[in-house]
């Protein structure tokens, strides 16, 4: 069985290399927060002393980081991945970066003769500790079927959609159709709410019908709750779009919808809400209106 190290140990990180050792892969775990270790190494995984140690004694590195930085310089950097990787070792990538990025760290790991897909997720943290994540694959054909066994005890949907890059092209499609999803109802539950109709009256009509979506019956209960606890923060969020929008004036792409919602995103950040799940879109919406759409008291 394949040696895994795990570099990354946040909300999602944590609960996927967990998953891991309960499939019975040998799992050697490192973040630059030593804290983050620690249940992971009391569960039964082994305790890395940085990038470079966990890719020495590893023949699969997975990462999960926040962002292009961060990738580069775990791959990349002084005690990074490329000075203890060996020849025919393969990284994963799951962080959620610029595809571009991907393209640089994979081309420069093929000097080490180390192959690498990048493979965004998406379903937050319910889903990474269930180990149903959607899995978005870009790189080699022959490297995806090696490592798709160990993909999906993370995922329940795992799909290769190109070379390598392309996992974080489609990510951040998948990033701008949640984002957008969100605001729309955002929009319309606090416009229902303040024209007095029960909001969980409204989404238990509208969740069968063509307004119906996978992003309404995840985020909608919580906002219910008043629950914006962050199994996705907007501040990760702000960052997908800022690759978005990226991307797209590369390509020469318009996404207006895209830079509202961003827009709306960074007001938020500036109102001290960055951290809150990126259901909290709503509350943009509730502070401009005065409305706040909540279950009635009981």
């Amino acid at each position: 069985m394949e040696r895994i190290g795990f570099i990354g140990l946040g909300i999602m990180g944590k609960p996927m290399a967990l998953n891991l050792l309960k499939a019975g892969y040998p799992l050697t775990v490192y973040d630059i927060h030593h804290e983050k270790m620690d249940e992971l190494v009391e569960a039964g995984t082994d305790r890395g002393s940085s990038c470079r140690d966990v890719a020495e004694r590893s023949d699969v590195i997975i990462t999960m980081l926040p962002n292009s930085p961060e990738v580069k310089e775990a791959v990349l950097g002084d005690g990074g991945v490329i000075e203890g990787v060996k020849s025919g070792a393969i990284l994963v990538d799951m962080s959620s970066i610029a595809p571009l990025a991907s393209q640089e760290v994979a081309h420069k790991l093929q000097t080490k003769g180390v192959a690498m897909l990048d493979a965004p997720v998406s379903g937050g943290e319910p889903k990474a500790i269930q180990g149903t994540l959607a899995i978005m694959v870009g790189g080699p054909q022959e490297t995806f079927q090696k490592v798709k066994p160990i993909l999906e005890v993370m995922g329940a949907s795992v799909t290769r959609v190109g070379e390598i890059g392309s996992g974080n092209t489609v990510k951040l499609a998948n990033q701008i159709i949640v984002a957008l999803n969100i605001a729309a109802m955002s929009e319309a539950m606090v416009l229902a709410s303040k024209a007095g109709v029960d909001a969980e009256r409204v989404f238990q009509a509208i969740r069968g019908g063509l307004a119906g979506s996978t992003v309404l019956d995840a985020k909608m209960p919580l906002v219910l709750e008043g629950n914006f606890k962050p199994g996705f923060r907007i501040e990760l969020h702000i960052k997908d779009l800022l690759n978005a929008l990226d991307t797209a004036h590369q390509l020469g792409v318009p996404v207006p919808l895209s830079g509202l919602v961003m827009e709306i995103m960074q007001a938020l950040k500036v109102d001290g809400k960055g951290g809150d799940d990126h259901g909290g879109i709503i509350q943009f919406y509730e502070k401009m209106a005065k409305k706040e759409v909540r279950k009635p008291a009981a």
